[in-house]
């Protein structure tokens, strides 16, 4: 174990070596560069390799491929950029290849403002991809978690033969601090599952009891089918209801019925709290700051800040805000990810607090906002 300073990018960087990474494809794009330019100097230290392909839509594939060659495989990017990872990114998840997505978000819409910050992809990263799936995504409010659920973002990949996007923004990744880095023995690290059948009875698409299939990559011997098609378990192209709608079906329920394995939240002062804010992300640093300051002058007001984004970690919300008169939702953006937060308070007030910086809000934008409802 060993304490460095870092930035949100370098640590998002040390995180992913620490999981395992060993092949890394991207195209230069702001705030996210850096993640691409500390890996070109740090991974092939490490055994791994690092490719600048010609666009993103190059560099997903190409991890799709690295992956299915048997090695953990990530890029990073941001809102233009991810646009153009979508068709990819519906591709990794009916193949249930397992990889990693940085995704720095920054102003929008279009290319915005590219060195600024904001809020604004969340729900692109949900439902931006075609068809019927679930997402992971994990949102840091800190440097040292930025790290943290970097390797988190690798270990659920791996766990559920899925892509996992980590979630950050203009602010975060340019920000300095003390992250504790963890070494060999120090930290779990999970690899995926392998078959444990006869090579000539492996199905690639036969999942087990958590309905995550065991994944044989190319050169072990075993017969692989990589199909972006409607398939069964062998891997073979049906045109069948039946077909379709169990492996839809499978697809979305093994991170439904995995979610224990896959949510994480936080909750501060929430016991005793009148009033909770649900904020995520930068923006949850200045509402943390502004609790604190509303308790010292009797305010009963907590704090609810959720991690994984999609799915969100609902029964800890639910609890959370079991005793709350009103619940305010935070963000730099227009107002978005309050209907996820009504989906789950359905009996509570909840209101949107929209509130649009360019770096990250203030606790004084914020309560200038609130003001009206507390």
């Amino acid at each position: 174990m060993k304490v460095e300073y870092l930035t949100g990018n370098y640590a998002i960087a040390e995180g992913a070596m620490t999981a395992g990474l060993k092949f890394y494809a991207g195209y230069p794009i702001t705030p996210s560069s850096e993640i691409f330019e500390y890996l070109a100097k740090e991974l092939p230290k490490v055994g791994g390799i690092v490719v600048q392909f010609e666009d993103e839509i190059a560099s997903i594939n190409a991890i799709i491929g690295a992956s299915w060659a048997g090695v953990k495989a990530m890029t990073a990017t941001s809102g233009p950029g991810f646009s153009l990872m979508l068709e990819g990114l519906s591709l990794a998840i009916m193949i249930e290849t397992p990889l990693v997505i940085a995704y720095v978000m920054r102003t929008g819409p279009s290319t915005g403002i590219a060195t600024k910050s904001g809020q604004y992809d969340v729900m692109q990263v949900r439902w931006g991809a075609h068809g019927n799936y679930e997402i992971v995504a994990y949102a840091p409010w800190s440097v040292q978690e930025a790290y943290d659920l970097t390797i988190k973002s690798f270990n659920v990949s791996e766990l559920l033969r899925i892509p996992v996007i980590l979630l950050s923004d203009a602010t975060l990744v340019h920000l300095w601090e003390r992250v504790v880095m963890k070494g060999p023995g120090e930290v779990v690290i999970v690899d995926r599952k392998k078959p444990k059948v006869p090579k000539d009875m492996y199905k690639p698409y036969e999942p087990d009891e958590d309905l995550v299939p065991p994944m044989a990559c190319f050169g072990e011997g075993y017969r692989v089918l990589v199909e972006s098609l409607t398939h069964d378990e062998r891997g073979y192209y049906k045109t069948t209801n039946e077909v379709q709608r169990k492996l839809v079906w499978r697809l979305v329920n093994k991170v439904r019925k995995n979610k224990h394995l896959v949510v994480d939240s936080a909750s501060y002062f929430v016991d005793d709290a009148e009033y909770v804010i649900v904020a995520y992300g930068t923006t949850a640093r200045s509402v943390y700051a502004l609790v604190k300051e509303l308790r010292s002058k009797g305010v009963r007001i907590g704090l609810f800040r959720p991690k994984s984004l999609w799915p969100i970690d609902d029964d800890a919300l639910v609890k959370a805000c079991s005793k709350a008169k009103k619940v305010f939702v935070v963000e730099n953006n227009v107002g978005v990810y309050v209907n996820e937060v009504c989906r789950f308070l359905k009996n509570k007030d909840v209101i949107s607090i929209p509130v649009i910086d360019l770096d990250i809000p203030s606790p004084e934008d914020i309560l200038n906002v609130m003001r009206e409802w507390l």
